[in-house]
């Protein structure tokens, strides 16, 4: 029998390997309605660059951990990728994901005046996890995450947006639509229940 007698079903998909996640402004509302729907046991990374300002210390890990089941940190340079675990990329440093499943902080240029910047997590996540990666663009002012969304799905991953009607700032997810048209359009509950059911679906 060949593979030509059996095609794969249309939703069949690689087994998602993390998330990566982009927002700006409006990020904490955002990210309050997906973070806290993962249940204790995720079985993935989630992966969050939030734009904010370079020049103080984040919030965003200790508001995060006090609401969320899953494991919540800032991530550290050549830390290695844990499941159930979400990590935030720090004030003025790109987060990138490497092939050996590490993270890596990076002072290099910002991108769209941005760093950390979604577009550099997304595109090294793509690289590294291929048709394994899921990205998620939600609410920001900006492009940031378009041309890493793009890269997310010439690499075979999934691309989610949230609906831009429903963003605080729709600049963001409109740019990420444009550059990848055939994305996952969702709410964000929606995109909670989505992310959950990838965990659902990774035994």
């Amino acid at each position: 029998m060949t593979a030509a007698n059996h095609p794969p079903e249309p939703e069949a998909r690689p087994r998602a390997g993390a998330v990566v996640v982009g927002a700006s402004a409006g990020a904490v509302e955002a990210l309050s309605a997906v973070l806290p729907g993962l249940p204790a046991g995720y079985p993935l990374p989630v992966l969050v660059v939030v734009h904010v300002p370079p020049d103080k210390p984040s919030a965003m890990a200790d508001l995060f951990r006090m609401k969320c089941a899953v494991a919540v940190r800032e991530a550290d340079d050549k830390e290695p990728v844990a499941p159930g675990t979400v990590y935030f990329a720090p004030p003025d440093y790109h987060l990138l994901l490497g092939r050996n499943g590490e993270l890596s902080l990076s002072s290099e240029e910002p991108v769209l005046f941005s760093r950390p910047s979604i577009d550099v997590l997304f595109e090294s996540a793509a690289d590294a996890l291929g048709p394994g990666v899921v990205g998620v663009v939600l609410t920001g002012a900006n492009a940031d995450g378009a041309a890493g969304l793009r890269a997310v799905r010439a690499a075979g991953g999934t691309a989610v947006v949230q609906d831009p009607a429903t963003a605080q700032a729709a600049a963001m997810p409109r740019a990420a639509l444009a550059a990848c048209p055939d994305a996952r359009v969702l709410t964000l509950d929606q995109i909670a229940a989505f992310l959950r059911g990838l965990g659902d679906r990774h035994d």
